[in-house]
């Protein structure tokens, strides 16, 4: 058999056409995110002038810490939902400890925390990185934007969040479908 010869050269500058080639589809992904992030932002119930990108981009970044698979995605997914509930359950927790304003929240979210880690030991629940995620941009939305409501504030962070996570996926397989493109 005859081995085709190929310059270790060519293979250098080969991959390096496939990272900028990857680089420049997740460019393009982000360019994307913040285009639908303008088109939807004034149908979401809070936040319509400033949007929410901030939140797809997080929940990209959580896809990649996910194990980037399918798998991965759909336990981020879920660990976004049981962060955002785990999120209104603090609220409501703190409610009870009004007495204390101090100590409030810090009781809540000890109760909260204590029983969200337990959540590890529970297949496709088991995501924790995801749930303190959401949970922090959840927060962020509760705390910072105007009018925002449990429902309403909820309602923003799935749709983003759930976009980020495709995002995610896009780019992964994307870049692999791309790689054996110029691969071939």
């Amino acid at each position: 058999m005859h081995e085709i010869f190929i310059p270790n050269i060519l293979l250098l500058n080969m991959k390096k056409l496939i990272f900028a080639v990857g680089s420049a589809w997740t460019a393009l992904l982000a360019f994307i995110i913040v285009c639908i992030d303008q088109l939807i932002k004034g149908y979401m119930p809070i936040g319509s002038v400033k949007g929410f990108t901030y939140i797809a981009f997080v929940a990209w970044a959580v896809y990649f810490f996910s194990g980037c698979t399918g798998k991965g995605g759909i336990r981020a997914a879920i660990g976004y939902v049981v962060g955002i509930t785990f999120s209104i359950g603090i609220i409501l927790i703190a409610g009870l400890f009004a007495c204390t304003p101090f100590f409030a929240v810090p009781i809540a979210v000890f109760i909260v925390v204590f029983v969200v880690l337990y959540l590890e030991k529970v297949p496709w629940i088991d995501l924790i990185p995801a749930m303190f995620v959401a949970s922090g941009c959840y927060f962020g939305i509760m705390t910072y934007v105007p009018d925002a409501t449990f429902g309403t504030a909820a309602l923003v962070e799935i749709v983003y969040g759930f976009i980020g996570l495709i995002f995610g996926w896009i780019t992964i397989t994307g870049k692999g479908i791309l790689s054996k493109m110029i691969e071939k």
